[in-house]
């Protein structure tokens, strides 16, 4: 019992809760094969598909870690398989609605303040900015051409 109170208090943020794996379950692309294809196996034949809850755990896994794919624990499945899962399901906009959902949920619960949101920005040169920094601190001492920085 105290084993299953410590493993929940501590859980990975790339792992999925039972809650949210029945909300997110259904929006999983289900996977087609191609007819323009020619397979060598029938349907059914070769590697079982891993799968969808550890594929998403897997995914996750390497967007909140920032390890590259083949550095996923062997748990989720092989990192080119995941890797490939990531790009299918981002192009059919798996990710997009997920967005979607999570920001409905949290609207619902918390609210969003969509008056304070900002969209525009503004980056330019600050054109005075050279006069008031003076020269470049970090040219100094270094050959070159420098007739940018002299006075």
């Amino acid at each position: 019992m105290k084993k299953n109170i410590e493993k929940k208090r501590y859980s990975r943020s790339w792992t999925l809760s039972d809650e949210l794996w029945e909300k997110v379950k259904d929006e999983i692309p289900k996977r087609q094969r191609d007819e323009n294809k020619t397979y060598k196996n029938k349907p059914g034949q070769g590697r079982k598909p891993i799968p969808p809850r550890k594929v998403l755990e897997g995914i996750l896994y390497v967007l909140r870690t920032g390890c590259q794919w083949k550095a996923v624990p062997k748990e989720y499945g092989a990192g080119s398989s995941l890797h490939k899962y990531f790009q299918e399901w981002e192009a059919v906009g798996f990710f997009e609605k997920l967005w979607a959902m999570a920001l409905e949920e949290y609207d619902k619960e918390k609210g969003i303040g969509w008056e304070w949101q900002s969209v525009e920005g503004c980056m330019i040169k600050a054109p005075l900015a050279r006069e008031a920094v003076g020269h470049n601190p970090t040219a100094r001492g270094k050959n070159g051409n420098q007739t940018e920085y002299s006075d």
